[in-house]
């Protein structure tokens, strides 16, 4: 347990679960896409959806999407913000089966019509946890740097990948592994100790029946992904 664990983030409040934790989540559906999002459909279930608007989470979710961290000063504001920016966004209520009280499903779409869907509770302290993408279940914080790997679900896939995070000598924290079905599209989620380099997800991009990869750096002023996808 660190301090932040005992005093909670630092933050514009009135809730570390309803307000930090909704802020990141909107941060990291920013991030994963991967570019600026011009439209998004956000989803409150349980208590986000209860106490939500009291709380600030809309805001905060919508002040994510815009690139907000939690001790931004702007989120009170984040609707005049996002109306400033030209985003395309409603917020509607949703009913999820086996989700904590404090999930959120964010739809997001970029100016060229690529689309994400993310599904994220916020589990207190500002803490998030990223439980599916784009449909398929995921167990993620963004506390470590983080490869979302979508490949072909083929031999010798896996191993292709880490082989090549050891060749470059990047230490594989946490990993899991999801798919929808044998032989369709299968998606890796790989936490690593080390950042990387864009010439290195460059060269992950590239690795046979590999068809994109997202990085999240955990260690950017504000959070940070890049997209690269076989066209």
């Amino acid at each position: 347990m660190d301090i932040f664990d005992i005093l909670g983030p630092v933050m514009v409040g009135p809730s570390s679960s309803h307000t930090a934790g909704a802020a990141r989540i909107g941060n990291m559906a920013r991030a994963l896409l991967g570019a600026v999002p011009v439209k998004a459909r956000i989803h409150l279930h349980g208590s986000f959806a209860e106490t939500g608007a009291g709380h600030g989470t809309d805001r905060a979710l919508l002040g994510g999407l815009l690139g907000m961290k939690p001790d931004d000063l702007r989120l009170p504001f984040a609707f005049e913000e996002a109306d400033r920016a030209g985003l395309d966004y409603t917020i509607d209520t949703i009913e999820l089966r086996e989700a904590h009280p404090n999930t959120a499903v964010i739809e997001v779409w970029d100016k060229s019509g690529r689309r994400l869907q993310l599904q994220a509770s916020s589990l207190g302290g500002g803490r998030i946890m990223v439980d599916e993408l784009d449909g398929i279940g995921v167990s993620f914080s963004g506390e470590y740097h983080t490869l979302v790997v979508r490949n072909r679900d083929a031999f010798g896939a896996v191993a292709s990948v880490t082989g090549q995070l050891s060749r470059i000598r990047i230490n594989v924290a946490n990993m899991s592994l999801c798919r929808h079905k044998r032989g369709g599209d299968a998606l890796m989620v790989i936490e690593t100790d080390q950042r990387l380099r864009p010439a290195q997800v460059d060269a992950l991009r590239r690795i046979e029946g590999v068809l994109s990869v997202t990085y999240y750096d955990k260690e950017e002023d504000e959070y940070a992904a890049f997209d690269a996808m076989d066209c």
